[in-house]
């Protein structure tokens, strides 16, 4: 995004309500705290619906105390996308994001259905791209509950555009 484009939206002269953070606005150690969200049981069922996640962990309450949990397990992956949404409804990378790149993830702790949900978001690396204009963002997400108990953590790596950033031509 040019200074001329950060100023206004080219199509409609209007100044944009919300602009993401461009990498250079991402130093190593920056933290922040995503809003909170509680887990209900119609994610649950749309999530294992949607996905075809068709383990008795998560359609069979039985099943699933039968292997020492105490309520309705949600899938690592719903408690992902989740803190993803989080993240993303922060607009820290509104109109900058450009790609995600790679990711790590490691699941801490089960979560269940009732469990609210934040993510606290700390840079862990931000460089230039080998392309002018873009910058590559590490961060390290981590996922807590109500208890503030880490639940889950992934760390995705990021291209984001820079403060000179230049849309390629057609």
């Amino acid at each position: 995004m040019t200074d001329s484009m950060t100023a206004q939206d080219t199509t409609t002269g209007i100044p944009p309500l919300v602009k993401g953070l461009t990498y250079e606005e991402m130093p190593v150690g920056q933290v922040f705290r995503t809003a909170r969200r509680t887990v209900t049981e119609t994610d649950l069922v749309n999530f294992v619906t949607w996905g075809g996640f068709t383990e008795p962990l998560f359609w069979d309450a039985t099943h699933a105390a039968e292997g020492g949990y105490t309520g309705r397990l949600v899938p690592g992956g719903l408690t992902y996308c989740l803190a993803e949404g989080l993240v993303l409804q922060t607009n820290v990378l509104h109109g900058t994001g450009l790609a995600f790149l790679h990711m790590e993830l490691t699941v801490h702790a089960p979560v269940y259905v009732g469990d609210t949900l934040y993510a606290v978001v700390e840079t862990t690396g931000s460089r230039p791209s080998s392309k002018p204009g873009r910058g590559v963002v590490t961060s390290r997400v981590t996922v807590r509950n109500q208890r503030d108990e880490d639940v889950l953590v992934y760390c995705p790596v990021r291209l984001i555009r820079g403060r000179d950033y230049e849309a390629p031509t057609p």
